[in-house]
């Protein structure tokens, strides 16, 4: 063999060996993210446990209820609310995506309660057309998803990449902007708020950080933050689900699964099939 093709296979062997060890890339572990299906499909069982006491996140499309927790109606996959804004602007995709639906008419009383807990020109009318639309019409799921993943899923997932974390880590992100949202202000408990507590204590690895360690500051912030609002002072979606996943060092989210949110149990499997379609 020459020295030309030795010099060509010793690259080649390189590249499949620094390939085999960081994956596509995209943030720490194998690069399998939450943009891949089956990944997040199961960041979704995980914050539905929290959200919904269910592994079965589809089935939450249709779920509406005031939880009494000053933010009015609580609806949808991940907790959309009449008093954050946030269902408004499910309702308004919905709007776009199909005029004249059962919901539209809503959209006045909607912007009206936004940042109070009034149910005012909404009430059971509201609440019942969510639910016949949610399992009537795959616009409106669609109109979810949608929201989902413009305003907290996708923010999440980038904000973790750059950070050089992997699934875990965009769990964790993700389902800190579902529970606090994105403020940045210094009496804020927003995502970005949160971030920068993390940031103060330890390092992400995309600067040299350990993982672990990193994780552990993330939520460490995020339970100082949860104990701060009454109702939401129960920390046993971070301390006995995310915190388990990180003790473990599964940065790449990989099943089989075991959690405790809320003192029941949780388990996803090692056989867990990915999602159809």
């Amino acid at each position: 063999m020459n020295s030309v093709l030795r010099a060509l296979l010793a690259s080649l062997i390189a590249v499949a060996a620094c390939t085999a060890c960081t994956g596509d890339g995209s943030g720490g572990g194998s690069g399998r993210g939450l943009e891949d299906p089956a990944k997040k499909d199961i960041a979704m069982r995980i914050v539905s446990s929290a959200e919904n006491s269910s592994l079965d996140w589809k089935a939450q499309y249709k779920y509406i209820e005031d939880i009494g927790d000053g933010r009015g109606y609580t609806a949808g996959i991940i907790g959309f609310c009449s008093g954050t804004g946030d269902m408004l602007a499910v309702v308004e995709r919905y709007a776009k995506a199909r005029p004249g639906n059962a919901l539209e008419r809503f959209l006045p009383a909607l912007r009206a309660v936004e940042g109070s807990d009034s149910h005012e020109g909404l009430g059971k009318p509201f609440t019942r057309a969510w639910q016949r639309a949610a399992t009537s019409d795959a616009a409106f799921r669609t109109a979810q998803d949608a929201e989902r993943d413009e305003t907290y899923l996708l923010p999440a997932v980038r904000r973790a990449e750059q950070d050089g974390l992997g699934a875990l880590g965009q769990l964790i992100y993700f389902d800190a902007y579902v529970m606090h949202g994105a403020d940045a202000s210094e009496s804020s408990t927003g995502f970005r708020a949160l971030r920068e507590k993390a940031l103060a204590g330890a390092e992400p690895p995309a600067e040299g950080g350990d993982e672990e360690d990193y994780l552990n500051a993330f939520l460490d912030a995020r339970v100082a933050a949860i104990r701060e609002e009454p109702s939401h002072s129960d920390t046993s979606r971070v301390e006995t689900a995310q915190r388990v996943f990180v003790r473990e060092r599964n940065f790449d989210l990989e099943p089989p699964l075991n959690w405790r949110v809320y003192g029941e149990s949780y388990r996803i499997g090692a056989s867990a099939a990915p999602p159809a379609g």
